[in-house]
């Protein structure tokens, strides 16, 4: 297991090369490193590849109904399952929000965490971000916590959180963590673990 002392090879590699290859390689290199955390999660090269084509498809759907829902929602893709958030002004947004994520192929759930609210002060947002990266950087820096395989999205003071967790221990150190983050209002887990049967449900057919 990756602890805070301890990294898996592949993440180690990978920060070498970032370090020891010139400035004009930088973007193959970040691309490699890229690959290298995505073949160490739990859902592997191909599982990160079919969720970053169901979030490509999402918001595509999105921007083609109406600028304002693709940039007032959040998106959390994790084998197949979809985690929404954000702030609409009114249910029927909401509502045709979720139907969009819907459209997109290989969705096996969608979490709606959709409220209804007008919008976010920029200061807010701003606060809301920083607070996302104290929660990842924290995450990151934890013994016994496999940080690669969670997301984390903050909104309106509200974590949300999905990924695959080693066991039930490991979510356990991962929500503690979270909760000793200021300005922390809320923990919205959707973390399963990983012998959890729901993570290998199959999508629902498609007509």
């Amino acid at each position: 297991m990756a602890t805070a002392l301890s990294l898996p090879h592949g993440v180690v590699f990978a920060a070498a090369l970032i370090v020891l290859t010139p400035a004009c390689t930088g973007m193959v290199v970040g691309a490699a490193a890229t690959g290298a955390v995505m073949a160490l999660q739990e859902r592997g090269l191909k599982g990160a590849a079919e969720d970053t084509a169901i979030r490509a498809a999402i918001n595509h759907y999105w921007l083609q109904r109406d600028h304002e829902m693709y940039l007032r929602l959040s998106l959390q893709v994790w084998e197949g399952r979809v985690l929404v958030a954000g702030l609409l002004p009114d249910a029927e947004q909401r509502a045709e929000a979720i139907q969009l994520a819907w459209k997109a192929d290989g969705v096996r759930e969608v979490i709606n965490e959709i409220e209804i609210a007008t919008g976010r002060d920029i200061r807010d947002a701003a606060q809301d971000l920083l607070t996302e990266k104290e929660v990842s950087a924290r995450l990151f820096v934890t013994r016994d916590i496999d940080s690669i395989n969670y997301l984390v999205k903050v909104v309106d003071r509200t974590v949300f959180l999905i990924g695959t967790a080693l066991d039930r221990d490991e979510l356990d150190r991962v929500i503690a963590v979270i909760r000793e983050v200021p300005k922390v209002r809320r923990i919205a887990n959707y973390v399963l673990t990983r012998d959890d049967p729901r993570r290998f449900r199959a999508a629902p057919a498609t007509s």
